[in-house]
Formats: structure tokens, C-alpha cells, sequence
């Protein structure tokens, strides 16, 4: 056999040069920044805006219930608000009872709090003092004694310069200027609450009407992607209020119900202040639990009441951070963990301590924005939780910087849900798409050629033992990860595998020659087709171009191979070497049927650039289906193209293949 043909040259990468500044971007960056400005400014009138809003979302569940139960359209939200704010002035009075109790029993908290520093100045404060005055005596010892003047007073001493301490003391407050003072302090929250209501009743009243106006000023073009986002917003916002709600006031009742039995005094006071705490994203939680813990610490006679106190905060935390929320909120609350912290830093530098509050709410309903506006997608990158990368272009990514580990772990994930011809086809056929383009374009180095090459084999070899099934995750498996499909389609997943060719049912054995292309990347997709053959009943084998090369076609004899099967991305195109190759395999071959692969499913083959007697497919799903159909077609035993020199002197050896599949990699693979 001749040696195989030098590789050809390549063309210098080029990377088409970055598009020049324009005025869209400098016109984005100008429009951020008034916007930013506007947030905070107009803070006074958008937050009791803003409030509203999310007070409707919340309460509209409530409204659509009353609807359902036949009030009219006006009574239910008046029922439904007065019934919101009943809540709200039921929350603060208890508050206020809880404090007024405390304050009560403050002298006597007051004298436990004494007693506890005293302790704690003794056995710290105490102990370093007493060392200090033993260090102090004994440098004195060691010390000169002091020189006096004439007078015999010593230089240290200092005499008195004369001036007088004079302090300023307020009169007492009168009555009128006590009530402005209490006044002033809750007159701000009344009438901001005041204007939450009324907004909220109108917003409720005219929900249909805003909605359609809204949809007039955002996009009636499109009404399909408006609605969507509009819908989809709404979905989002009621969700996340109503399990936020339930969660939080299901731990303020934990919280309570567990410092009664402590006996941390103060206990509804702070269950209540732990369920509104917990609208702060991760720290509202421990903010109250650090309230909690140093008045149990403050008050308890011992410290065993504030190790209980910190034990109880800690465990409900954790049940219903790691437990309760995930089932509550389903797959997500459409944030990543990020963009949560991020949001609280931002609207809390915005809005102070009510934007902390609303944060969440707010980034979530701008991430839905992201994901509807071309424009703004850049807001569901940054803080969406879904995958930024479909799983081809991780698995492209991935084979450039040759990280097959976490190639192989992806992998894992993915296939909980899917079978190894899915997965195939989805992402790793989908990845090497997207590298084949690149190569076309000229910007793929030598060097990132080897790593993509080195990596694919990788994973190949990695699944070798991999079945290739359909396995539907149990109730107790991880959730796979994410595929990047829409909703839609995640049905795709769990598409069956090829069927497979079972040799003692049909009564004969079938082999299928792969004949890889001559591009960089066809070899891959060789390997993945003989496997998945393989996999399924056929022997397998693959050979490269160079083995059916016009010089070296004389040396090789087919008879008796009857599937034959090229793989290669220049399918769709049909060069002339492939349409030259065809026409070769169908002289020596007239008995085989001629398999074409891989054709992108947007730019079918064309018939007239092979024979029309050929068979094109698109995936390696439909290559192995295919050579299932033609060998189930056969009607005896076909001779395997392994190894083969002249004629069938090598088949035998192929024999053990029907029971245990070889590698992928056959050996005239490795001599290419």
C-alpha cells in the first residue's frame, strides 16, 4: 500500500476584524446612564409606583379567587386590598404589643445584661488589667525615681490653667413639640402606604386596560413576543410572591413557636421580624437571628439559651433554603445566584433599604425583558440562570481548550435524560457543525486542530461502554443539565434510540464499511458512526480516504461488503472527490448499498451531485436506522472489509466481533 498523501495546506487563520464604534452603542450607553439617574432621583415617586405593582401581583390571586366565587369586578379588589391592609395593620400592632411588653420588662433584662458584662470584664478585662498593673509595678521597680525642681513638686505634675467647664443643657420638650416629633415619624410610612393602596386599587380596576396599553407602547408589532413577555412576567412575579410569602411566614412561625420553648422572651416579635427579614436576599435571615441570639445571649441565665437560639435559626435556614424553596419555586426562580447579589447591591445603592427588598422582584422582571427584547438580551446573559452556552457550543469550546474531563462530565449529566445516539446528534454532532464552519472561514490553527482532535477521541473512547438507551431520570437522581432548548422542545430529549440488529433473530451478520472524508473532522464523525453501528448489532469498521484514493483503489477487493457508508461534513456540498469516490465504490461494488452522510438538515443533498440510488442522512441517528434497514434487507452472512489486503484473507479474524465489539478504532484507522 502507498503512503498516504501529505496533508494539505492550510491557509493562515484571519479572525474577521471587530465591527467599528457606532453611534447605536455610544446611544445604549447614554440611554443606561439617564435611566440610572432617573431610578435615583425620581426615587420618591417610582418606589411607591414600584410598590404598587408588585402589591398587585400579589394580590391579584386573590382577586381572580373572588372573581371565581361570583363578586363583581369592583367588590373583590376593595375586599381584596382593605383585606391586605388588614394584615399589614395586624402585623404592626402586634409588633407594637411585643415591644411595648419588652420595654416593660426592660429594667430587669437590664440588670441580667449588667450582671453578664460583669462577668465577662472579670474573666477578660479583669484578667488583662491585672496583668497590665503587675507589668506597670514591676517596670516602676526597675525604674529611675522621678527628679524634682526647686520647689520639690515633681516635673510630671502640672498645675491648673484656669478655665471652666461649662455645659449647654436643652429645656425639656414641650407636648406640642413631642407630638410633631412622633408625627413626623409616621406621617412619612402612612402616607406612602396611602399612596401603595390607591395605586394598587387602580392598577387592579384597570388591569386588562394598562395591559393593553402597554402591549400599544412596547411592541403592537409584535404581539405574539409581547404578550409572551408580558405573561410570562406575570407568571414569574405571582410565583416568586406567593412561595416567598408561604415560605416566610412558615419559618416566622418555626422561629416563634422555637424561642417559646427556649424561652427567649420577645418570641412572636421575632418570628415576625424573621418572616420579614427574609424578603432580604441571604442576609435577612441572620440579620434577625443576630438580634435574636444577642438578646438570648442578654437575657438568659445561662449561655445555653443562646446556643439553642443559634441551633434553631441555623437548622430552619437550612430546611428551607436547601429543601422547602427549591420545591416551591420549581426548577428556578430565573435568577442565578449572581445576579442576586449583584441586584441587592445595585437597587440598595439606588433605593436604600426598600430597593434591598425589591431587588429580586425587579432584576427577575428585567431578565424577562432580556429574554424578548433583541436589545436588551444582554440583561438574561449576565443575570438569567440558564446555561449562557448551548451544550454544542460548551462541547466546541470545550474541544478547544482540550478539557475532555468536563466534556465526559457533561456528558454524564446529559444522558440521565437521553440516549447516546441523542446526545450524539444534539451535542456532539451540533459542536462539530460549528467547528467545520469555522474551518471554512480560515480562523482554526493547527494547534487548536490537535486539541480538537485530541479531546474527540477522548470522548469517544469515554463512552465505549456506554449503552446506547433511553434513561428516564427516577425521583431520586439529580435533574440532568440543562440541554439550552426551549420549553417546547425538551421533548427532543427523550427521542428513542436507532433499533437495533439482532444477528441470531434475522439469521445472518451484517458489516458496514465507514469511509471517511477527507476533511479534518470527518474521522471524528466516522468514529462516532462505527461506534453507535457497533452498538447496535453491525460489524463495523472505519477506513480513511486514503485507502480509496485513485492510486490505491487497484489493491482493495469488496466483494462481499454490502453496507458501505461515507461519513464526512462535505456531504451537503458534494465535492467532487466524494462524487468521484461514489462512483469508484459503485464499479467495484455494485452489490453494496451506498449510505451518505453527514447532510445538514438546512441544506438537504442535492440529487444530482451523487448517484440517485444513494441514501442521504442528516444525524447519526438516521446513519445507524438506515444501516439497520439495509442490512435487515441482506439475506446471508456478508464478509467484514477489517484488515482486508487482498480479497477476504483477514475476515476470519473478525469473527469474535459478533459477540464482543472491538474498539472503535480499527486498525486500518490507526495506519491512516
Amino acid at each position: 500500500m502507498s503512503s498516504s498523501p501529505p496533508p494539505r495546506a492550510r491557509a493562515a487563520a484571519k479572525v474577521l476584524p471587530a465591527d467599528a464604534p457606532t453611534t447605536r452603542g455610544l446611544t445604549s450607553v447614554i440611554t443606561g446612564v439617564v435611566i440610572v439617574c432617573a431610578l435615583y432621583f425620581g426615587r420618591d415617586v417610582l418606589i411607591p409606583i414600584i410598590l404598587a405593582v408588585l402589591l398587585s401581583f400579589l394580590v391579584a390571586p386573590f382577586v381572580g379567587l373572588l372573581r371565581r366565587l361570583h363578586f363583581g369586578q369592583v367588590p373583590s379588589v376593595i375586599v381584596a386590598v382593605f383585606a391586605t391592609l388588614g394584615v399589614i395593620v395586624s402585623i404592626g400592632v402586634l409588633i407594637g404589643l411585643q415591644v411595648v411588653q419588652l420595654s416593660g420588662d426592660l429594667p430587669h433584662y437590664q440588670r441580667a445584661v449588667e450582671r453578664k458584662i460583669q462577668n465577662l470584664e472579670r474573666h477578660t478585662v479583669g484578667r488583662a488589667n491585672a496583668i497590665l498593673n503587675k507589668a506597670s509595678n514591676d517596670l516602676k521597680r526597675i525604674s529611675p525615681a522621678p527628679t524634682h525642681d526647686a520647689d520639690g513638686r515633681s516635673r510630671l505634675a502640672s498645675s491648673g490653667d484656669g478655665r471652666v467647664q461649662v455645659e449647654v443643657h436643652e429645656p425639656p420638650p414641650s407636648p406640642i413639640g413631642l407630638a410633631q416629633q412622633l408625627l413626623s415619624l409616621v406621617i412619612g410610612p402612612v402616607e406612602t402606604t396611602g399612596i401603595v393602596l390607591v395605586v394598587a386599587i387602580f392598577i387592579l380596576l384597570q388591569r386588562e386596560d394598562l395591559r393593553d396599553r402597554l402591549i400599544r407602547l412596547l411592541g403592537s408589532r409584535d404581539l405574539h413576543r409581547t404578550t409572551t413577555a408580558m405573561d410570562e412576567a406575570a407568571r414569574r412575579l405571582s410565583r416568586y410572591f406567593l412561595a416567598q410569602l408561604s415560605i416566610n411566614i412558615g419559618v416566622g412561625l418555626v422561629i416563634s413557636i422555637g424561642l417559646m420553648v427556649i424561652g427567649v422572651p420577645g418570641a412572636i416579635l421575632f418570628g415576625v421580624l424573621t418572616a420579614l427579614l427574609r424578603f432580604v436576599p441571604y442576609i435577612g435571615t441572620w440579620i434577625a437571628a443576630l438580634v435574636a441570639v444577642v438578646f438570648a445571649a442578654a437575657v438568659g441565665p445561662s449561655w445555653s439559651m443562646l446556643i439553642w437560639t443559634m441551633v434553631l435559626f441555623g437548622a430552619t435556614d437550612l430546611i428551607a433554603g436547601q429543601i422547602v424553596e427549591p420545591l416551591a419555586y420549581g426548577r428556578s426562580t430565573g435568577l442565578s445566584p449572581f445576579a442576586v447579589i449583584v441586584a441587592a447591591i445595585f437597587w440598595s445603592w439606588i433605593w436604600g433599604p426598600i430597593g434591598l427588598v425589591l431587588s429580586t422582584p425587579l432584576t427577575l422582571c428585567l431578565v424577562i425583558l432580556g429574554r424578548h427584547v433583541e436589545r436588551l438580551e444582554f440583561l438574561d446573559v449576565l443575570f438569567g440562570d440558564r446555561p449562557a452556552l448551548t451544550p454544542a457550543e460548551n462541547f466546541y469550546q470545550r474541544l478547544l481548550v482540550n478539557d475532555p474531563d468536563e466534556l465526559l462530565a457533561q456528558a454524564e449529566s446529559l444522558l440521565k435524560a437521553r440516549s447516546l445516539s441523542t446526545y450524539y446528534d444534539e451535542v456532539a454532532l451540533a459542536g462539530l457543525r460549528l467547528a467545520y464552519n469555522d474551518l471554512l472561514r480560515g480562523v482554526v490553527t493547527a494547534e487548536q486542530i490537535r486539541r480538537i482532535t485530541e479531546s474527540a477521541h477522548d470522548i469517544v473512547e469515554g463512552l465505549e461502554e456506554t449503552a446506547d438507551l433511553l434513561k428516564r431520570p427516577t425521583k431520586n437522581e439529580t435533574p440532568p443539565a440543562s440541554t439550552g432548548l426551549s420549553e417546547e422542545d425538551e421533548d427532543v430529549r427523550h427521542s428513542p434510540p436507532p433499533n437495533h440488529f439482532d444477528a441470531k433473530q434475522e439469521g445472518h451478520t451484517t458489516a458496514v464499511l465507514c469511509i471517511a472524508g477527507r476533511g479534518e473532522l470527518d474521522a471524528l464523525a466516522g468514529m462516532i458512526a462505527v461506534q453507535l453501528l457497533r452498538k447496535h448489532g453491525l460489524i463495523a469498521d472505519l477506513a480513511p480516504y486514503a485507502r480509496f484514493s485513485r492510486t490505491n483503489f487497484t489493491d482493495i477487493d469488496l466483494d462481499g461488503v454490502p453496507i458501505i457508508c461515507i461519513v464526512s461534513f462535505d456531504a451537503t456540498e458534494s465535492p467532487s472527490y466524494l462524487r468521484n469516490l461514489q462512483r469508484r465504490l459503485r464499479l467495484r461494488a455494485p452489490q453494496a448499498e451506498q449510505i451518505v452522510g453527514i447532510t445538514d438538515p438546512q441544506n438537504l443533498l442535492d440529487p444530482d451531485g451523487f448517484l440517485r440510488e444513494t441514501t442521504s442522512a442528516t444525524s447519526f441517528k438516521q446513519v445507524v436506522d438506515l444501516c439497520v434497514a439495509a442490512a435487515r434487507r441482506q439475506t446471508g452472512d456478508s464478509v467484514a472489509w477489517e484488515g482486508l489486503t487482498n480479497g477476504r484473507e483477514a475476515a476470519p479474524a473478525l469473527a469474535p466481533a459478533l459477540t464482543a465489539p472491538g474498539p472503535v478504532i480499527g486498525g486500518n484507522l490507526q495506519n491512516a
